[in-house]
C-alpha cells in the first residue's frame, strides 16, 4: 500500500476557453471538476497504474464534501480527516488556442491544533503496513512550518520510504529531516539552494539532507542525483498541452518504480513518460494511456559523470 499525504487538498476546477483575453468576458467551452491537491493527483495516477493507494490529509465544508464524493468514484481509498473549515478551490484556465494554462490557487482553510492531532493519529495508523509514503503540496494556514519535517521523521522511524514534494520553508525544514527522496522543480530548487545551474543545485540539495534528489526541469525532463549515480531523463519530443499535474504524475512514476524495485533509469523513464502523458490529458491526476505507452519506449536516459 502506498500512502499519499495532502495537507492542503483542493477541489480542482478546469475551465477551457477558445482564447484567454485579459479584461474580457469568456464563454467557457468545457468544465471539469476533480478532487485535487498534489497528493490526491499522485494517488489517482498510482491507482491507475494498479497500486493500492490511500489518501489522507484534510477535507471540510461544502467543497470538501464534493471532493470526497468525487474521490469515492475513483480507486484511491479515502482516509481524509474532517475539519471545520472549507477545502480550498483551485481554478485552471486553459487557453485552447495556445494550450497555455493560467492557475488560480486559494490559500486553504485554517487547521486547528486538535485537527492536526487527529491527522497525526491517522498518519501513524497508516504508516503501519505502508510500502511508501508521499508528502505533497503546500501547508494550509495553522500548521507549523516544520510539519513535513515531523512527518518525515515519523516515516523514517517506522522504516517506511518517504518522498517529499513541497516548496519554500516547508521544503527547507523537511529536507533537513533526511527524506529518502525530494522532487523539487527548477524554481523550488533554486530557492532552496541559491543556485540556478541544475546539477549544482541538485547536488547542493542532497548535501542538505535528502538521500536522493530528482529535479523536475520542465520540457528538459528530470535530473536525478542519488548515491547510486547521476542521471538525466527527457522525452524525445516536446509535448504541448495542459501541464497541470505533470509533476504529480512524475512523483507517481518514481514511487511506483520504487515499490516495484525498478532501477533508477527505469524509474526515471516511467516518471518522464507519465508526466508527458499527463500534459495531453484533460485534467490533473489523469494521463493519456496510449501516449504513456508510446512515450515510455522513447524516453532518453543518460548517466552523467560524477
Amino acid at each position: 500500500m502506498i500512502v499519499t499525504v495532502t495537507l492542503n487538498t483542493a477541489l480542482d476546477l478546469t475551465y477551457r476557453v477558445p482564447a484567454l483575453v485579459p479584461h474580457a468576458s469568456h464563454r467557457v467551452e468545457e468544465v471539469t471538476e476533480r478532487p485535487g491537491g498534489k497528493g490526491l493527483n499522485v494517488a489517482r495516477v498510482l491507482a491507475a497504474l494498479g497500486h493500492e493507494t490511500v489518501v489522507t490529509g484534510f477535507a471540510g465544508g461544502p467543497s470538501g464534501e464534493v471532493l470526497r464524493a468525487l474521490l469515492g468514484e475513483l480507486a484511491p481509498l479515502d482516509a481524509l480527516v474532517p475539519i471545520a473549515g472549507a477545502t480550498r478551490r483551485t481554478i485552471a484556465l486553459v487557453d485552447a488556442a495556445t494550450g497555455d494554462t493560467t492557475q488560480l490557487n486559494e490559500p486553504g482553510p485554517l487547521i486547528s491544533p486538535a485537527e492536526w492531532d487527529a491527522f497525526l493519529t491517522t498518519y501513524t495508523r497508516l504508516l503501519d503496513g505502508a510500502d511508501a509514503v508521499a508528502l505533497c503540496g503546500s501547508l494550509p494556514p495553522g500548521l507549523p512550518v516544520g510539519a513535513y519535517a515531523q512527518l518525515v521523521r515519523q516515516a523514517r522511524g517506522a522504516k517506511v520510504p518517504v518522498l517529499l514534494d513541497t516548496s519554500g520553508e516547508a521544503l527547507r525544514r523537511g529536507i533537513a529531516a533526511r527524506p529518502d527522496l525530494v522532487k523539487p522543480n527548477a524554481d523550488e530548487l533554486a530557492q532552496l539552494t541559491g543556485a540556478r545551474e541544475p546539477l549544482r543545485a541538485t547536488r547542493d540539495a542532497r548535501r542538505r539532507g535528502a538521500h536522493t534528489v530528482v529535479a523536475s526541469l520542465g520540457a528538459q525532463g528530470l535530473l536525478a542525483a542519488s548515491p547510486e549515480g547521476l542521471w538525466q531523463a527527457a522525452p524525445s519530443a516536446v509535448v504541448r498541452g495542459n501541464p497541470t499535474g505533470a509533476g504529480d504524475s512524475a512523483v507517481a512514476g518514481l514511487l511506483s518504480g520504487l515499490v516495484e524495485g525498478l532501477d533508477w533509469p527505469g524509474r526515471l523513464r516511467r516518471a518522464v513518460a507519465l508526466s508527458a502523458a499527463t500534459v495531453l490529458a484533460p485534467a490533473a491526476g489523469e494521463f493519456d494511456a496510449e501516449a504513456y505507452e508510446k512515450t515510455l519506449g522513447s524516453v532518453r536516459v543518460s548517466e552523467l559523470a560524477h
